[in-house]
């Protein structure tokens, strides 16, 4: 049995407001709560009890049918999950200082519409690890906004540096080199042209390359003048969905 209700039936239903399904964890519980110790005593058989119950022989006002108390419950829980999906999400970035830290600061200004899916943001660090070593990689950032918490980043208490897991990882003394795809990009390599990127939403190639004349459609590069890291690069799309 489905149960149909509006975006006002749905608040009401999240907040508890006309819901008696949610303190009771089955429709077994919400009968038992209208069995009293003197039915029990007389009937001696509690689903017997439970029975005339849901036939409306005891218990007070008017009781709900298994397919009725189901139906509302599942509306409960979907109403509750569309609540928490419309809530909005505090912002990593937010309240933060962030003086003295380009990288930083132009994360926090890009970080809502990533998170919404206007723009998707590759970040390109190339430094030292805490090894020494030189390492290098492109990160997709709203690929690390959903796995990772970056409220530690934008504390500082936290580096942002690349890792082996990221869209691409290169360390330049180990010689170690990886890819990966993430939700947003497919990885094209070992190709003429160098690293690319493809976007999966509406499929435009994005090159990363420097010494390219432009990086790709509604894509801009952005070098970072900083000191935090030997070199600091944004590569910003905007992607359209294709028709």
């Amino acid at each position: 049995m489905a149960l149909n209700f509006d975006d006002n039936d749905a608040d009401a239903l999240a907040g508890g407001a006309f819901d008696v399904t949610s303190e009771f964890n089955s429709y077994e519980d919400y009968l038992d709560k209208q069995i009293t110790p003197t039915d029990l005593y007389y009937l001696e058989d509690v689903e017997l009890a439970r029975q005339l119950v849901e036939l409306g022989y005891r218990g007070n006002g008017e009781i709900l049918k298994r397919e009725e108390f189901e139906a509302r419950k599942e509306a409960a829980e979907l109403a509750r999950l569309q609540k928490m999906r419309n809530k909005p999400k505090k912002l990593a970035s937010a309240g933060k200082n962030l003086e003295g830290s380009p990288l930083l600061q132009a994360l926090a200004q890009r970080e809502e519409a990533v998170r919404n899916g206007k723009i998707t943001t590759i970040i390109f660090i190339r430094d030292r690890n805490a090894k020494g070593q030189e390492v290098s990689g492109y990160i997709d950032y709203a690929h690390r906004l959903k796995t990772e918490n970056l409220e530690p980043v934008f504390e500082r208490r936290k580096r942002l540096m690349p890792k082996p897991s990221d869209l691409s990882f290169y360390n330049w003394e180990t010689q170690t080199s990886t890819s990966n795809p993430t939700p947003n990009f497919q990885v094209i390599a070992d190709n003429e042209a160098g690293l690319l990127f493809k976007n999966k939403r509406d499929r435009k190639i994005i090159n990363v390359d420097p010494r390219a004349p432009r990086p790709g459609d509604n894509s801009t590069r952005t070098e970072l003048p900083t000191d935090e890291y030997l070199q600091v690069v944004l590569t910003d799309h905007v992607a359209r969905r294709r028709n």
